[in-house]
């Protein structure tokens, strides 16, 4: 994960300074292993003590996906979710009726890599894998 200096100085980059509450949002986003809403965002940094308000993290995070710092999907309940970018390539499976995320491990994609970069001449740095599916519960299973 990127250190607070280093997000300081990407939104300086872009114009903007580390604001207390782009902290807390940052920081709320950092402790997190799964894609959070805005609502979901706001709790955990009052949590951990900050004050801010609702608008204040639906703009943050509107301009922190504009920058690449945060990444951002959109679901079938109509919400978007967001987990940083700063924390390298990552593995998600999403369920699209209860939007509950998990990271989970493995990345034997090396192949997939050299198929994709040798047909279209890209030349792969990094990768976010979203899978999505019926979680436990959702399936009745649980």
């Amino acid at each position: 994960m990127h250190s607070q200096k280093k997000l300081s100085k990407q939104l300086r980059r872009h114009g903007y300074r580390l604001t207390q509450q782009r902290r807390a949002i940052l920081q709320a986003l950092a402790q997190s292993h799964e894609y959070l809403t805005s609502a979901d965002i706001l709790d955990r940094a009052k949590a951990l003590g900050f004050d801010l308000g609702l608008t204040t993290v639906y703009r943050t995070m509107d301009a922190l996906a504009d920058l690449g710092l945060v990444k951002r999907i959109h679901l079938e309940d109509g919400c978007h979710r967001y987990a940083l970018a700063s924390q390298g390539h990552r593995h998600y499976v999403v369920c699209p009726d209860c939007s509950r995320t998990v990271e989970f491990e493995g990345c034997d994609l090396g192949f997939l890599f050299q198929q994709v970069s040798q047909s279209t001449g890209f030349a792969i740095q990094d990768h976010w894998l979203e899978l999505f599916g019926r979680c436990p519960q959702c399936q009745g299973v649980g």
